[in-house]
């Protein structure tokens, strides 16, 4: 781990210092940033490099500045945390390019397994019989689960996908507490970034 350099980047100095803490005692090579513009401008984007992002910045919201590395064509794998997270901020995060998105508050084993998804994107790609057993997950919803999880991983509240299926919200939250049962997902963020793996392998 110590061959991988985490950037933290957060506006809050104690946020700062207790991930900082925190990573270095795994054994991460830790820098640290009190902004997006601050660290696009250090541009270290060279080598084996993880960002840890928040996503509410003054200066820069955490999607934005994965956009804007994205224009400058330096894609490094992310980890987007937020307060205030929702589906739509989710989805944004890993369009923009995020490898996970956690919303706090979140237990360190969290975080740290999200850092090494990130950092294990330099060495192999994932495992193809990672993305069959995702895909045969798939497979076992049914066909209204399926439009369900469309509307969810849009970012659709249940409201607006209840009306388009002509289905009560109510229906609507049994059959999402299904998906995230027969998906094994433990999040909604967690449930788009196994949707976005699986549109990756198109």
């Amino acid at each position: 781990m110590d061959s991988y350099v985490v950037h933290i980047v957060d506006d809050e100095e104690p946020v700062r210092k207790s991930l900082a803490f925190l990573l270095t005692m795994i054994g991460f090579r830790v820098e640290v940033h009190e902004s997006a513009t601050s660290y696009l401008a250090a541009a270290p984007h060279s080598g084996k490099t993880c960002l840890v992002t928040d996503l509410r910045m003054p200066d820069m919201s955490g999607v934005d500045l994965l956009e804007k590395m994205k224009e400058r064509g330096c894609m490094v794998p992310a980890v987007v945390i937020s307060g205030h997270g929702d589906v739509p901020m989710a989805v944004a995060a890993m369009k923009a390019g995020a490898v996970d998105f956690i919303e706090k508050p979140f237990e360190d084993e969290v975080l740290v397994e999200a850092i090494k998804r990130a950092a294990s994107q330099f060495d192999e790609t994932p495992a193809r019989e990672d993305v069959e057993s995702l895909r045969a997950r798939l497979n076992e919803l049914s066909e209204r689960e399926r439009q369900v999880l469309s509307g969810v991983v849009a970012g659709q509240p249940n409201k607006t996908i209840a009306h388009d299926l002509g289905i009560s919200p109510r229906t609507v939250e049994v059959h999402r507490a299904n998906i995230m049962a027969k998906m094994e997902a433990r999040s909604l963020p967690g449930l788009v970034r196994m949707m976005m793996a699986l549109d990756s392998t198109v």
